[in-house]
């Protein structure tokens, strides 16, 4: 009797602990029954440490002109997406000439005030950027909208001001500081103003 009584609170136990938890969802792949779970994204992030009081000043400053350019260059890449769509319609010159001179008064009714306000810096902050959020540099995509002329004319423009359009993005050389900030924007833990 002593025995049954075990058996029977050992079931007991078994059967309680077999209902708690959590369903997953599994596949059977050769006959053995894996879950399958979904983590939350995480991210790994070490303690930054700068060799001086300089170099953290020198950071604050790149990233408060990433934070304030980034918005631009990242609404650019969903337009440029958009467009690219709008634009397989399109079949004749003339009115691909029409669509790109209407995106330019769009852009330039939009945005035009707040970029004719970015410094030196944050305009080469937003060049670099561009290139990484689209893929293609700032003097591709003046060549694709406007034309060689154009874009050969706007790039002579840009260098007197100490910018260079066929400038690239280098996530893992140059612009490794703003590469960080970046991703520190897209993972959330740093907040667009």
């Amino acid at each position: 009797m002593k025995f049954a009584l075990i058996i029977l609170s050992f079931l007991c136990i078994t059967i309680g602990f077999a209902q708690e938890g959590n369903v997953v969802r599994a596949d059977v792949v050769n006959g053995d029954t894996i879950p399958v779970i979904t983590l939350n994204n995480f991210q790994f992030t070490t303690q930054r440490t700068w060799k001086s009081g300089t170099h953290y000043k020198r950071y604050k400053r790149l990233e408060k002109k990433v934070v304030k350019v980034y918005p631009f260059a990242h609404l650019a890449a969903k337009k440029l997406e958009m467009y690219a769509i709008e634009l397989e319609s399109v079949e004749s010159e003339k009115e691909k000439k029409k669509f790109y001179k209407r995106i330019e008064q769009e852009i330039k009714d939009e945005y035009e005030g707040e970029l004719k306000k970015l410094t030196v810096s944050e305009g080469r902050i937003l060049i670099k950027l561009l290139d990484r959020e689209t893929g293609n540099t700032s003097y591709t995509l003046v060549t694709e909208l406007r034309g060689k002329f154009s874009a050969f004319f706007w790039q002579g423009l840009a260098r007197v001001f100490g910018h260079n359009l066929k400038s690239e993005y280098d996530p893992k050389g140059d612009d490794c500081e703003i590469e960080f900030i970046v991703q520190r924007i897209e993972s959330g833990l740093l907040s667009l103003k």
